[in-house]
């Protein structure tokens, strides 16, 4: 079965953007970067809200820049066909590879579990990441932790007061001292 894997930047005090909304702090260097385009290549499809998608939509269109970088044109050469099912209730049409949902997310992943296709299931944005947190629908968290306290903002982790248990899968120090941190959920027999 396909995971669902939750994956975004972070601040070291848990938050994916600052209070303003600022997020520059989690402009990769070059190794970090790199991990990223390697981590897409994992992704079969990734389901993001509409902050998120309008964020990344730069990228649909970034290879017509002369300036880019080979690394950016990998990923965007990666990020382009990659499906994309974009949650929204304002939007009325998206752009490239992306579709809006047509349904709420459970049954989304629930259709895309059951659905043949390859790699993960991923999650972008913390709102969308906790209404499937909140199902019990992620299988894996991994957080590229930056050294930096923002004081605030929208959280990582959903603060729904529910425990969820968790075994590391892997860490990673970058010499930027950017730690990524992945972690899988711990199913109990009794989840299953």
């Amino acid at each position: 079965m396909r995971s669902v894997t939750y994956s975004m930047n972070i601040s070291l005090d848990g938050y994916i953007v600052g209070p303003d909304g600022d997020f520059n702090w989690t402009a990769p260097d070059d190794d970090v970067f790199r991990f990223w385009i390697d981590d897409i290549r994992e992704v079969g499809v990734h389901l993001m809200g509409r902050r998120l998608y309008e964020t990344m939509l730069y990228w649909e269109t970034a290879d017509q820049d002369p300036s880019l970088d080979d690394a950016k044109l990998e990923w965007t050469a990666l990020w382009k066909p990659l499906p994309k099912v974009v949650f929204s209730t304002t939007l009325s049409a998206v752009q490239g590879h992306a579709r809006l949902a047509s349904g709420g997310l459970a049954e989304e992943i629930e259709r895309l579990r059951a659905a043949p296709g390859e790699g993960d299931i991923a999650i972008g944005g913390a709102t969308l990441a906790a209404e499937a947190a909140a199902s019990g629908l992620i299988d894996e968290y991994r957080a590229m932790v930056h050294p930096v306290l923002v004081g605030g903002g929208i959280p990582f982790f959903p603060r729904d007061e529910r425990r969820v248990d968790l075994e590391l899968v892997d860490t990673r120090t970058f010499g930027s001292k950017v730690v990524h941190l992945r972690y899988r959920v711990a199913r109990r027999r009794d989840d299953l």
